[in-house]
């Protein structure tokens, strides 16, 4: 059978009873089902599983064509930038793995002890490091996966105001997640936008440094205004400096991506500099790196750990992208295109409409990178025809999405922040709800003021239009 005989028509609008309500239903269906069980406490997005296969179930059901609609769904799952994020978050997220096994965490931590810091200083100190884990590892999971139980315990210990502290791990989680080369928002808002993503990286410095200060002046006002200094002064921060050597690893993957290589390039080289930085130093043992159980007929190794940790947000992702690939079909994002066209008349006003679709889907799909990939083509189209610049164009998409997952008690990060402060309860600590995790966010806050900003005033649209010139797009 050719396969490729089979792919739905590009010229062929997938029909569904109820017209627009019907197609856009299993989405509707998967919002409910996700805000149901992110806040009963799903631990993680392999709980958003079998909701999605009950989504794309009723609209096999609403579709008047079955046929085309399971063409249109792995259509939507087999998109090239698909592979390329599984095979991002794969190989960041061995670097992640890596970088947690050879003490990386704890050196900063060390380092950060150095300063003698009491609970508001701990706070400030938390969201620096957290700010590095992220920018580091790329991924806002892991950041907060990692620091949260090494962090959010001692802080508690020392008096620190418990939702700051948390509100500190996931603002750093949030830092990385913009700005990093090897993030996954970075490398979908660059690659779907056909955008450079060094040169992405290196035009969101001014966006993210103002949102950094402004982070942390309201860490320090409310570690202040919260400040419990007396409980335990006898309370200090561990560490080992024995992880420093590591640092260089995130420093040579953000080199390779500011000269421009390959994805693929960076993240490998980072990958291999690691393996034999943590060699030479005797961080990794070289048993970590492959070891067979032969008793129990398994092998061991921290790329397996690596690899298994991507699972979860990958198969979210494919079956997600399944619903997305049937909107496509259905030619919803085309008519929103023409719509947007007929209704924008300025340059500012296709940025609005940029943000305001990929607010919409992130809110429909609560998954920043599906949400990107789904509004990908009509932020294309949009831009092309407005004037806005490839770079311009990915930096709106990311500063969107870096926003409410981080803020809303319904996303994935907030949930599992949440969750992580549950690791003070051996000690008596008390955990911090969703809502106030997300409230004391002030990285997403100060985000939500640059994009405010910046779509309202134009804030970096000439660097922005400057570095798309000089990328050749």
């Amino acid at each position: 059978m050719d396969l490729h005989s089979q792919r739905t028509s590009p010229d062929k609008e997938l029909d569904f009873y109820g017209g627009v309500i019907g197609a856009l239903a299993p989405f509707f269906i998967f919002l409910i089902g996700v805000i149901f069980i992110a806040l009963s406490g799903a631990p993680d997005e392999k709980g958003f599983w079998p909701i999605l296969i009950l989504a794309l179930g009723a609209g096999l059901i609403l579709s008047k064509n079955k046929k085309s609609y399971s063409e249109a769904v792995i259509d939507g799952m087999s998109e090239r930038i698909v592979m390329i994020m599984i095979t991002a978050w794969i190989l960041a997220s061995i670097i992640g793995v890596l970088m947690t096994s050879t003490g990386f965490v704890e050196a900063l931590t060390w380092m950060a002890s150095q300063a003698n810091l009491r609970s508001s200083g701990y706070i400030v100190s938390t969201f620096i490091i957290c700010c590095i884990v992220s920018l580091s590892t790329g991924s806002s999971f892991a950041t907060i996966l990692i620091c949260g139980p090494l962090l959010y315990p001692t802080g508690g210990l020392m008096g620190a105001h418990l939702p700051t502290l948390a509100g500190a791990v996931i603002a750093g989680a949030t830092f990385g997640d913009f700005s990093a080369p090897i993030s996954d928002t970075t490398i979908a808002s660059a690659l779907s936008q056909k955008a450079n993503i060094g040169m992405t990286v290196k035009s969101r410095i001014k966006y993210i440094i103002p949102a950094l200060f402004i982070a942390m002046f309201a860490f320090v006002i409310s570690a202040q205004m919260h400040s419990n200094d007396s409980i335990d002064t006898s309370i200090t921060i561990s560490g080992d400096p024995s992880g420093i050597p590591m640092l260089l690893v995130p420093v040579l993957i953000i080199w390779l991506f500011l000269k421009e290589c390959h994805l693929v390039h960076g993240l490998m080289y980072g990958l291999l500099f690691g393996v034999v930085i943590g060699l030479i130093s005797g961080l990794l043992p070289i048993e970590n790196i492959l070891s067979l159980d032969l008793e129990n007929f398994v092998a061991k190794s921290f790329i397996i750990d690596g690899i298994n940790r991507a699972v979860g947000i990958s198969f979210f992702t494919i079956l997600l992208m399944g619903l997305v690939g049937v909107v496509k079909a259905s030619k919803i994002m085309e008519r929103l295109v023409l719509f947007a066209e007929k209704n924008s008349q300025s340059l500012k006003q296709g940025e609005m409409w940029i943000a305001g679709t990929v607010w919409t889907a992130v809110m429909m799909t609560t998954h920043s990178i599906v949400a990107i990939l789904m509004t990908s083509d009509f932020s294309n189209d949009v831009g092309a025809k407005k004037g806005i610049s490839s770079v311009r164009r990915a930096n709106i998409l990311s500063l969107v999405v870096c926003i409410f997952p981080f803020l809303l008690p319904y996303f994935i990060p907030v949930i599992l922040m949440s969750n992580m402060t549950s690791t003070g309860q051996e000690f008596d600590i008390a955990s911090v709800g969703p809502l106030e995790v997300g409230l004391y966010n002030f990285m997403a806050w100060a985000l939500l003021i640059i994009t405010m900003v910046t779509l309202l005033f134009g804030f970096g649209r000439n660097d922005d239009n400057k570095s798309a010139i000089n990328n050749g797009k």
